[in-house]
């Protein structure tokens, strides 16, 4: 995609975009290209589009990946950001059919949150429902305090 286009003008399938299929795969490069290219014109480009018309209390704004997106969220927000890190081990991603792609998987967009945030919550997802639900219970919790 260019600069200025969307999945819609090149006649690709959006919803089929946001799932993990072989689909979508056929286009992550060129998708990630395309966003490296908006957030080098404007970083807080796709932040901006992720809260506008926002008014509840709380949002989640999910999928961060890079710093400069933390860094754009903490300036504009300040103290009320709360970072939340999901993290899984590597079999249990591969459980899940993650196979590792150079040149996708280890670029900026997949890993540029490994260093550099402390994260004010880390969750482990690894198939344990119960220690799952106990962490997210204690987010949710945290955020009803803050409220």
């Amino acid at each position: 995609p260019t600069e200025s286009s969307s999945p819609q003008e090149h006649g690709l399938d959006f919803q089929r975009l946001l799932d993990a299929s072989t689909y979508k795969e056929m286009f992550r490069q060129d998708m990630i290209r395309w966003g490296e290219e908006k957030r080098h014109t404007d970083p807080g480009f796709f932040c901006r589009a992720a809260v506008e018309g926002a008014l509840q209390p709380v949002w989640v704004v999910s999928d961060t990946r890079r710093l400069s997106d933390v860094e754009w969220f903490r300036d504009a927000y300040g103290d009320v950001v709360q970072t939340v890190r999901v993290v899984a081990t590597e079999e249990t991603r591969k459980r899940r059919n993650w196979v590792f792609v150079t040149g996708v998987d280890d670029a900026e967009s997949e890993c540029g949150l490994d260093q550099g945030v402390a994260f004010d919550w880390v969750i482990t997802n690894d198939g344990d429902k119960a220690a799952l639900g106990e962490q997210l219970d204690m987010l949710v919790q945290s955020l009803h305090r803050s409220l």
